[in-house]
């Protein structure tokens, strides 16, 4: 009704293209010049999650100015050169702020959350353009400062709840959503789940009010959606990893009914992949078979190798649950082949984490469930080696996996040293699937307890804090 709409100050303006910064891709596809924008970010410790439809939205004037991570990145990429030079808009004239001198703006930490803001502008169809609205949800959804070890600097993700009741969803919203998304698995590739599962569970529930509230345009619902469906898919791995397996279920179960809802494939796929994960973790290894085989006929016309390659990993998880030694080494074979025909523009946002390490620490879980220590090892050993230093977890994950290996192949010594590197990590790690991980290479480990090495390591572990 006519009485509900916002009647903006003025005429929205269609986006306009970004053609100097076209100019500086060149010949290189978007996809190619994504995983250029990536490398660069990590020359200088920076970690943005860049894809071709990030590519796609700054050269059709979708993105006037990027975020502050994606500045530092363009300006390392293109030294000598401004933000203008580069096509963007002065970050004030994005923003949009109105001076105000109410109680409400004498609250606000102005700034707070400017690191991770998206600065994604209203659609050009939007009927209503509310910077303070938009304000409010991207403080709901992104944090303040730096990630640090510290559980404080964690958060906060929540709401405002002083934030009153949610107009219908705009472009800026579904940015904040993604953005949420984004932040989430990046603190959780350095720091592990224990820190975050509970700061991340108000978010989804704020995601879940905006789809209720209605979109202004199908396209911003569609991605309301989506953006829903993969935060729940989030925090259900943040519980999943911290040992909360029913609430993992859950999470996981929502998001699945959310691919269907709306016909998401992707994000189906995605749904079962992780629902797989999570049988195999909880002793249903028939269940994670089934699962992984649903997310490859789901996940098969979406044209990613990468893509069927990890989810065949999550087959062969599921075969060696079973103890299917032949199973497992099909589902193995066929992970490999698909992983070597490479990268592709269809793969999803999300697979960040999945390259040669993740492959071979998975492959390394399949031949430990299967009791082939020295294998195992082998595979644990390259995973670690491989691993890209930004994801502080999964190199914690892949050396306590090896030393659990070690210890239980019969070399208590190698297994202690590598249990040492994992106790050093979890200073800035916290997972308790490490954890629970290191309590076993512990007990494994104690009947050699004598041994010099083996002793410093049970006696560094059994002064670790216990979590509650």
């Amino acid at each position: 009704m006519a009485s509900s709409m916002v009647t903006p100050s003025q005429s929205p303006m269609p986006p306009r293209p970004n053609l100097a910064f076209r100019r500086l891709r060149g010949q290189r596809s978007p996809a190619e010049f994504a995983a250029a924008v990536r490398r660069s970010a990590r020359e200088i410790g920076e970690r943005v999650s860049c894809d071709a439809r990030y590519v796609g939205r700054v050269e059709a004037g979708e993105i006037r100015c990027p975020n502050y991570a994606y500045e530092r990145v363009f300006l390392h990429m293109f030294p000598g050169r401004t933000l203008t030079d580069l096509g963007f808009a002065p970050r004030a004239s994005v923003r949009g702020r109105r001076t105000r001198t109410d109680a409400t703006d004498a609250d606000e930490t102005h700034g707070a959350h400017e690191p991770y803001d998206t600065q994604d502008t209203q659609d050009p169809d939007e009927t209503y353009d509310d910077y303070e609205e938009s304000d409010v949800l991207r403080r709901a959804f992104m944090t303040g400062g730096g990630a640090t070890v510290a559980a404080a600097s964690l958060g906060p993700f929540g709401l405002a709840t002083d934030a009153g009741p949610v107009r219908r969803a705009g472009a800026s919203q579904a940015g904040a959503l993604e953005e949420a998304v984004r932040r989430i698995r990046l603190l959780d590739d350095r720091h592990g789940a224990d820190g975050l599962y509970r700061r991340a569970a108000t978010p989804l529930r704020a995601a879940y009010a905006l789809l209720d509230a209605g979109a202004t345009r199908q396209t911003t619902a569609d991605r309301l959606h989506a953006g829903a469906g993969e935060l729940a898919i989030s925090v259900g791995w943040l519980a999943h990893d911290s040992g909360r397996f029913d609430d993992a279920r859950s999470h996981y179960a929502e998001a699945l009914a959310t691919a269907r809802v709306t016909g998401d494939d992707a994000l189906e796929a995605h749904a079962f992949c992780n629902t797989a994960f999570l049988a195999r973790d909880a002793g249903r290894p028939r269940e994670a078979v089934r699962a992984a085989q649903a997310a490859q006929r789901v996940a098969r016309p979406l044209g990613s190798a990468r893509l069927m390659s990890l989810l065949a990993l999550r087959e062969a998880g599921g075969w060696a649950g079973l103890a299917d030694r032949t199973g497992c080494e099909q589902a193995l074979a066929r992970a490999q082949a698909l992983f070597e025909r490479g990268p592709c523009d269809s793969d999803p946002e999300w697979m960040s984490f999945y390259g040669e390490a993740e492959l071979e620490g998975l492959e390394a879980q399949c031949w430990s469930t299967l009791g082939d220590w020295r294998r195992a090892a082998r595979h644990a050993h390259r995973a670690a080696e491989l691993q890209d230093p930004h994801f502080t977890r999964n190199i914690a994950l892949y050396t306590a996996e090896l030393a659990d290996d070690l210890a239980r192949g019969g070399h208590p010594d190698e297994a202690s040293a590598a249990g040492l590197r994992v106790l050093e990590l979890l200073g800035q790690v916290q997972s308790s699937r490490i954890q629970t991980m290191l309590a076993g290479t512990a007990r494994v480990l104690l009947p050699h307890r004598r041994a010099s090495g083996v002793s410093a390591f049970l006696e560094r572990h059994a002064s670790l804090p216990r979590t509650a």
